[in-house]
């Protein structure tokens, strides 16, 4: 049995339009509808026949709804809440795809009183934004933190879990606030730093534009790849998540400080010791399936 008949997407960019195909790909009896804000990105997304539906207002898109997801940055989901309460059904049960939960589920709880809120996220994406970007996949054997208030009733928790294993996610529940903490280290202290490097880079006055993108090694390929992702949802998710991110950065600074101290003092074990230690990650997120284990990331030379 399909955990819900009618699912409403709000905010169709990357995420929001790719849940959109993978639901149609994967259950394709399940009436999918989608609303965003932006009228140039409606019109996209009824040229490309993303939805079955996809309606002017946000309030238009949840009247028969029995899943709402809200794909909007997370400074704007008590925003785009409070614009659906009245028209939500009573019994819908309201989830999102946010990278920070303990913010984003206090918003829509103040916002949306008695309804059934599952926050979600689906630990999945790429540097592209908009409803061209996604795609049926993204989420195949990605990880989906389904993280449900303490006292969330179990059913609607299980059925918001069913859906993403259905899109080929696996689940993981998680408490909202150990949430934001993980990921605090996995994913938005990476971004920083990506955004703080090619930052740096680019400031460089003794280096020209056009060296640092002639003579870009691999891993500055990678860390613009990352800092090429949307500008709004990141600069929303650090300040949602500032506690947590603040945490890990004071962190990381204090393990760079050593760092710095290991090469000022050749100190070459301390050295060989943490990239030995780093290399048996790298080899264990592979072993995981979470990445590629082609030679160079799986680039083309041809």
């Amino acid at each position: 049995m399909l955990p819900f008949a009618r699912v409403t997407i709000i905010g169709l960019g990357l995420i929001g339009s790719s849940l959109a195909r993978a639901i149609r790909a994967d259950m394709p009896t399940v009436r999918v509808t989608g609303h965003d804000a932006n009228p140039a990105v409606r019109e996209i997304a009824r040229r490309i026949d993303l939805c079955d539906d996809i309606t002017d207002t946000a309030g238009a898109s949840v009247t028969d709804a029995d899943l709402v997801v809200l794909c909007v940055p997370v400074r704007a989901m008590a925003a785009a809440a409070a614009e659906i309460a009245s028209d939500l059904p009573a019994e819908a049960i309201v989830s999102d795809v946010g990278s920070c939960k303990a913010d984003v589920l206090a918003s829509l709880q103040a916002a949306l009183p008695g309804q059934p809120v599952v926050p979600a996220h689906p630990v999945a994406g790429t540097e592209n934004s908009g409803p061209e970007a996604g795609f049926a996949t993204l989420f195949k054997g990605r990880w989906c933190i389904v993280t449900p208030p303490a006292d969330a009733d179990s059913t609607a928790v299980e059925r918001v879990s069913e859906l993403w294993r259905r899109v080929g996610a696996q689940v993981e529940v998680m408490e909202a606030a150990h949430h934001d903490l993980v990921l605090a280290v996995t994913s938005h202290l990476p971004h920083l730093i990506a955004y703080t490097i090619v930052g740096t880079a680019s400031d460089l006055e003794s280096v020209t534009r056009s060296e640092v993108i002639k003579y870009s090694a691999g891993g500055f390929r990678d860390f613009t790849r990352i800092a090429a992702s949307d500008p709004t949802m990141w600069r929303d998710v650090f300040l949602a998540n500032k506690d947590a991110v603040l945490e890990m950065l004071q962190r990381f600074s204090e393990d760079l400080s050593a760092l710095q101290r290991a090469i000022r003092w050749n100190d070459g074990d301390a050295l060989f010791n943490l990239f030995t230690r780093t290399r048996a990650i790298r080899r264990s997120i592979i072993e995981e399936g979470q990445d590629d284990p082609a030679p160079d990331f799986g680039r083309s030379h041809s």
